[in-house]
């Protein structure tokens, strides 16, 4: 309830014009906007352009918002609609196979033998050795974070953006698929791949730390 009315007024704020709010609003969500965009187009002043058009759309359509969802992910959905538009009109066709069914974008993420569990044999994803736990003095180390942050930004558009919003962002998933249209199977599918990806480059760095 607390959120709901957190999000009530600041609705009220957005509605009234209140320029405190919408800066506040742009330094909560810009960076994640711009993170999605790029799924779409090539650079990241295109995706700035992206994200800039997208707070023109919140501007001027706040008023007829009719809170059939959250505010950010209906932010979301009209940062999407404008990349997809503007990513047709480049020419730009792969990120929509890659989200709308990325086991057709074939990779390996890691070695897949760490996947292979013979008791589930059709349960894809679980770990059939899984990984150490890891000294949580690492994983807190500034330039363990540093790492992540590479390995994250390494990462294909559609993955990093996946997993920006669900590990960083601590979106749930179903806000992820609304905001970025996916079904419940390819946002798990891609989330999977980012995680796999992360993790195989902190076990590489931690390793190497640790010899």
């Amino acid at each position: 309830m607390a959120e709901v009315a957190a999000e009530d007024k600041l609705l009220a704020a957005l509605r009234a014009r209140d320029e405190s709010a919408f800066r506040a609003l742009v330094r909560e969500y810009h960076p994640s906007l711009v993170r999605v965009a790029r799924i779409y187009v090539p650079t990241r002043a295109a995706a700035e352009d992206v994200a800039a058009e997208t707070w023109l759309g919140v501007l001027n359509g706040i008023d007829r918002f009719e809170g059939r969802s959250s505010l950010r992910t209906w932010i979301f959905r009209i940062l999407t609609n404008i990349a997809k538009t503007r990513a047709v009109r480049d020419g730009r066709t792969l990120p929509f196979s890659a989200l709308a069914d990325p086991a057709r974008v074939p990779e390996a993420a890691v070695d897949a033998d760490r996947f292979l569990d013979p008791e589930h044999p059709r349960w894809p994803g679980h770990w059939a050795l899984k990984p150490e736990p890891w000294p949580e003095d690492a994983l807190l180390a500034a330039e363990t974070r540093e790492r992540l942050a590479e390995a994250i930004e390494a990462l294909p558009a559609t993955q990093r953006a996946v997993i920006s919003l669900r590990d960083v962002e601590g979106w749930s998933s179903e806000e992820v698929r609304n905001a970025l249209d996916l079904s419940e199977t390819n946002q798990r599918v891609l989330l999977h791949r980012a995680r796999s990806k992360v993790r195989a480059a902190l076990e590489e760095y931690l390793n190497e730390a640790g010899t």
